[in-house]
């Protein structure tokens, strides 16, 4: 039983109804006003990017000062309530000052992903139809060489002149924000067409954030680590709106070289790590490789403390594993991590169990774009290594649409947390929601009786097999997310036969570098690619016996370079036709 069960997430806000906020919840601006007056002299945004790395930070006053200054100065250059403002960039305190500038503002905040082209971000652009444009150093000179539609002015110190910290007005009146107005729209795809916009309110993204701590205690002693882009709906709620309403600080990364990785961990004290899979099988394979460096003997003793550690969790709610392997966790820079969370797609039991065993508490969580994201979050006191978490009963409802016998159907959710729509797309608006209101998240999986979420998979990207079974090619992916000769694997269908049109198995793949290099050889050598491809049908072989008959891969492609993943490291899967 989830011992916050009836814990009051908003009982640090109460105070301040009727004095800085009036509805039900706080607008993201008055949010932060309330953290502000909390902790005004706590440390907000850290990065380390002064002279040689240096770390820098600012304090909630700090920042309010910077993004209230900020605010006049939009108002003065005419923006009205709705208007939209766009901001690209790597993830940084000037790009926080702009969203929450923005929205002091009373505009429409539009985050786009700074890796797309910049053919497809003006593709975004012309849908959004920003008045302001803030860039970052890297595409700034672009957008500034060519007449556009919109001023365009820079995140970075190296062009002084539209620089945001430099940009100043008078004090004047900031336009009142409401909870139903519109707070930001994010694109989640379409760049190329028309682009597909996701339309938060205030009341969404707050809502979202206190709601979701009813499975979670946070406090403003707690550092978060924004290392994913902020741009993305997952950290942009779980790291940056949830450390805000706490009074938490946001150490900004900008990077996933794992030595400026493990510095930032230590250096910013960092107790709260969110990720997806691919962060959490980096640093549990790096581990794990420094593990069995140290001989087979060491390695077998490790193991056991491991089971005993996880043994305990379960049996008695002890951790000792956070000081058994204490050298092996400050090494890996997340010793004074609190918590660990992973979403952005369902990660392997195995990965999961390993953290937990390490004396970390690492629990799943869920979510879309469309949901603000947070819909189902594990309690670390009472976790279930196969869920993605329980959801929020009481504040939403969740239920599973035409399940079939196995219980699996179509996950559907209604909640403060659900999205006003996309934006400017009444039709593809109207086509994700029941006639009774619930939003169909396009996902497949199963409720036990506490309410926990088990996911299956993508509607999409299911597989029906010649004898009629559902295979959901992500349960299978996730067997292999601990074997470090691959980098990547997708799992599709394919016709196996032509005549029959019977569908099978294949299993596209990409090695890692650590394998070219255990075998002494360049990825593009002679030969290399018989010798991969040898290994990796062996890897497979060996996981199909752990998998159900219709589950087995019957295919294996080397991959000559990796597929193309979205800005959470998913792959973009091309849909072939049957």
């Amino acid at each position: 039983m989830n011992p916050l069960k009836n814990y009051d997430p908003t009982l640090i806000i109460k105070p301040y109804k009727g004095k800085l906020y009036k509805g039900q919840w706080p607008t993201v601006p008055e949010m932060f006003e309330i953290s502000v007056d909390r902790v005004p002299e706590r440390a907000c945004f850290t990065d380390f990017e002064g002279t040689a790395a240096a770390k820098n930070t600012l304090t909630y006053s700090q920042v309010y000062k910077i993004v209230k200054d900020l605010a006049y100065w939009i108002m003065g250059q005419g923006i009205q309530k709705g208007d939209r403002i766009a901001v690209t960039g790597k993830n940084s305190p000037e790009w926080a000052s702009v969203y929450l500038a923005s929205l002091f503002a009373g505009a429409i905040i539009c985050p786009l992903d700074y890796a797309l082209h910049n053919s497809e971000q003006e593709n975004l652009l012309a849908t959004a139809k920003p008045k302001l444009f803030f860039v970052d150093e890297e595409k700034y000179p672009y957008y500034i060489s060519k007449p556009q539609d919109f001023s365009v002015y820079s995140l970075s110190p190296k062009f002084a002149d539209t620089y945001v910290y430099n940009l100043k007005a008078p004090q004047c009146q900031l336009s009142q924000v409401l909870l139903e107005d519109t707070a930001t729209i994010l694109f989640t795809s379409g760049t190329t067409g028309k682009p597909k916009g996701v339309m938060l309110s205030h009341k969404n993204l707050v809502s979202d954030a206190y709601i979701a701590q009813q499975n979670m205690k946070l406090y403003y002693t707690d550092v978060f680590y924004a290392l994913l882009p902020i741009h993305h709906a997952y950290t942009m709620q779980a790291v940056f709106i949830e450390g805000l309403s706490v009074g938490s600080e946001i150490v900004f990364g900008k990077s996933m070289a794992s030595s400026r990785m493990v510095r930032e961990l230590k250096e910013g004290n960092v107790t709260m790590l969110l990720g997806v899979p691919l962060l959490f099988n980096k640093l549990a394979s790096g581990i794990i490789k420094g593990i069995k460096g140290k001989g087979l003997l060491a390695y077998a003793f490790i193991r056991c403390l491991m089971s005993f550690s996880y043994f305990c969790r379960k049996v008695f709610h002890l951790n000792p594993g956070k000081k058994i392997f204490s050298s092996i966790l400050e090494k890996a820079g997340i010793s004074k991590v609190r918590i660990a969370i992973c979403g952005g797609g369902p990660l392997a039991k195995s990965v999961f169990r390993f953290f937990n065993q390490m004396g970390i508490n690492f629990v799943q969580g869920y979510g879309l774009t469309e949901t603000s994201p947070i819909i189902a979050l594990n309690p670390i006191e009472h976790f279930k290594i196969k869920s993605v978490g329980s959801y929020f009963a009481g504040h939403m409802e969740m239920k599973i649409l035409n399940p079939n016998e196995e219980g699996i159907g179509e996950i559907a959710v209604k909640g403060p947390m659900v999205m006003q729509g996309y934006y400017q797309m009444e039709e593809e608006t109207a086509k994700v929601f029941t006639p009774d209101g619930f939003f169909k998240t396009g996902d497949l999986g199963w409720l036990d009786k506490e309410n926990y979420l088990m996911l299956s998979g993508r509607v999409k990207n299911m597989i029906v097999t010649e004898g009629g079974k559902n295979v959901y090619p992500e349960e299978i992916e996730d067997a292999f997310q601990l074997e470090t000769d691959i980098a990547q694997i997708t799992v599709q269908g394919y016709i196996a036969n032509k005549d029959t049109r019977s569908e099978e198995l294949e299993a596209l793949v990409y090695p890692s570098d650590d394998f070219y290099a255990e075998i002494k050889m360049e990825r593009s050598s002679p030969g290399a690619s018989l010798i991969a491809k040898e290994r990796m049908e062996h890897i497979v072989n060996k996981i199909n016996r752990k998998l159900l008959p219709y589950q087995r891969i019957t295919k294996v492609t080397l991959l000559e370079s990796p597929l193309e993943t979205t800005t959470t490291l998913k792959v973009k899967r091309k849909y072939h036709s049957s």
